[in-house]
């Protein structure tokens, strides 16, 4: 059954303790969006393809999440106070973070609206108005969030506890402009939990250790730690754990082309194995 409070949000109940979302792979480009550019530079900022990865998983009673507006447009990943007040002809009204951690991803252009490509191109000619972007809000992060919300909610009520993996892709090689390790090359899996905060630690080790033994190279909080669709809905100590998990996109797409590759099959292999063994596991079992 599909629930949806917005035309650009898909969410779909599930009767299990896990939830999938994914937030950064839509592919709807409002007509409002007014971007400078080419439509294919932008594509590539997606996280192309993560949706069909996981299209297994509501059939399984899995929650699952999903946006269908671009993340160049709005991310649903940052908080509404993470904005570069750089992009309006006039006063954004309403509260901007002082935290330095979050603000430095703002400067990289990579806010709630970003102001640069990954390869650090302008995405815009123009300035923004302060309406447009909250209608953006309204539209896409305040029902993806709601429905996100809603999904956990229901999953813990039901099962004492519940599981949300927050579903990215990255590239194989860190671009310029999109994580303080530029030109790093990224593991197969990137295991997020911000430092143990939004999953128990025993979940984390879970999570790596099943992938690891699928043959996998897995990296834990490096060089992603986890943003705001975790840290906003992860409680280990409530039994509601939240953790982020980045696919390297070569493992499954050409990263030019974004073509679908022979890896794709395998890969979905693995993370129905991954789905399957969450599904079995009671965090409050796990030993510490």
């Amino acid at each position: 059954m599909t629930s949806s409070v917005s035309p650009l949000v898909r969410y779909l109940p599930g009767h299990t303790a896990l939830v999938l979302d994914s937030p950064h792979s839509g592919t709807r480009y409002p007509d409002d969006f007014a971007f400078a550019g080419e439509l294919a530079t932008l594509r590539r900022t997606e996280d192309t393809h993560v949706d069909k990865l996981y299209d297994f998983a509501p059939a399984l009673g899995v929650g699952w999440v999903e946006a269908f507006f671009p993340r160049s447009y709005l991310d649903a990943n940052r908080d509404t106070t993470e904005v570069d007040v750089s992009l309006f002809g006039e006063t954004w009204p309403h509260a901007v973070s002082e935290d330095p951690r979050v603000m430095g991803k703002v400067r990289l252009g990579k806010g709630l609206i970003w102001r640069t490509t990954d390869d650090g191109a302008a995405i815009y000619t123009r300035k923004l108005t302060v309406a447009e972007v909250q209608a953006r809000i309204a539209q896409c992060w305040q029902p993806y969030h709601a429905a996100v919300a809603q999904a956990i909610d229901a999953a813990h009520a039901k099962h004492g506890y519940s599981i949300h993996i927050n579903c990215h892709s990255m590239p194989a090689i860190a671009s310029g402009n999109a994580t303080d390790f530029p030109g790093e090359a990224h593991a197969d899996f990137v295991v997020g939990d911000r430092d143990g905060s939004t999953a128990a630690a025993s979940m984390s080790r879970l999570v790596c250790e099943h992938l690891k033994g699928l043959g996998y190279s897995v990296a834990y909080n490096h060089p992603y730690k986890g943003v705001e669709l975790v840290r906003r809905y992860g409680a280990p100590q409530q039994h509601r754990h939240s953790i982020q998990l980045e696919i390297n996109r070569k493992l499954y797409m050409d990263e030019k082309t974004l073509e679908i590759n022979t890896g794709f099959a395998p890969l979905q292999t693995s993370l129905q194995s991954l789905v399957q063994q969450l599904l079995a596991t009671d965090p409050r079992a796990l030993p510490a």
